[in-house]
């Protein structure tokens, strides 16, 4: 079981790696969808009605997820790992958040480019807080698009990859703590941030590998500064690599927000910063797919 779950994981990770996203409809927009429905059925500003949408939402894409994964074990187990490999490659974003931040560097439109990324306001933003936003999404969105869907894969097959891309979902759609979803979005967010706790420390790791002279656990310290208690971590490793500090005052929906800084150096974030980010994805893929590939052998001789 644990050496499919591998042998998938690996190939979706080079599937995604080598083509990226698929001109298909993406599965995430179908989920934003069942989301959304039943959020027109059930809102109120209630917690309990948030943890009701929560649950029925979890129920569907659990029932639609394992009936996939039924089906598929009734084929070939090579054309059940094919298959399951290029479904999973759809919910991991490496490449497609590796190629969006890559095109803020050479855009005209910087401020609209990172609008798309980011929830933050741009329209007052210097150069170098639009790079130091390019870079904080990247370390933050290499969790949630990465490493973390990995990790579920692995542990749970397909159905673990789609629920956490469900919660995920869920938690930027209704996950806001404003006048509307304070109460509603109360219970995605905070099982979000549990189904996160351990991928993002794993994140901040790989990343402190990239680091010089630092003990790898030195992230945490800032890292638990965040409002979040997961995307501080990333945020801090990438901060440390660069040797900038990332974090700050930062204006959400016309507020500023004081916000705490993540990492020693210089706060002035230049485009060789970003770039110097942005360089580092041979690694990461390296580190990846030979990670994988060490587990499935290690598997290869265990009963």
């Amino acid at each position: 079981m644990i050496q499919n779950n591998l042998l998938i994981a690996l190939l979706a990770y080079i599937i995604d790696r080598v083509f990226g996203e698929f001109p298909i409809k993406h599965p995430i927009i179908l989920i934003g969808d069942i989301i959304s429905f039943f959020e027109a059925k059930l809102y109120k500003k209630s917690v309990t009605r948030g943890i009701l949408l929560v649950l029925i939402v979890l129920a569907v894409i659990s029932l639609v997820s394992f009936a996939i994964v039924s089906y598929l074990k009734l084929l070939n187990p090579l054309f059940n790992i094919l298959i399951s490999g290029f479904i999973a490659s759809v919910f991991i974003a490496h490449k497609m958040l590796y190629d969006s931040v890559a095109e803020i560097l050479y855009a005209e439109n910087k401020k609209e480019l990172l609008q798309m990324l980011v929830s933050r306001d741009t329209e007052e933003l210097d150069e170098s807080d639009i790079y130091k936003a390019a870079i904080e999404t990247y370390a933050e969105n290499l969790n949630d698009g990465v490493i973390a869907p990995l990790f579920y894969l692995i542990l749970f097959g397909l159905p673990g990859i789609i629920i956490y891309k469900t919660i995920n979902t869920m938690d930027s759609m209704i996950g806001y703590r404003d006048e509307k979803y304070e109460k509603f979005g109360k219970a995605a967010a905070r099982l979000d941030d549990f189904v996160n706790f351990i991928p993002s420390r794993i994140t901040a790791l790989l990343l402190m590998l990239l680091v010089k002279g630092k003990n790898i656990f030195a992230f945490y310290k800032d890292g638990s500064k965040h409002e979040s208690p997961n995307a501080g971590h990333p945020i801090t490793a990438m901060a440390y690599f660069l040797e900038v500090k990332l974090g700050g005052p930062t204006s959400y929906f016309g507020v500023i927000k004081e916000k705490a800084f993540f990492g020693e150096g210089r706060e002035e974030i230049t485009a060789d910063d970003l770039r110097k980010m942005l360089l580092q994805r041979k690694k990461i893929d390296l580190f990846i797919v030979g990670f994988l590939l060490l587990l499935v052998i290690i598997t290869l001789y265990i009963p």
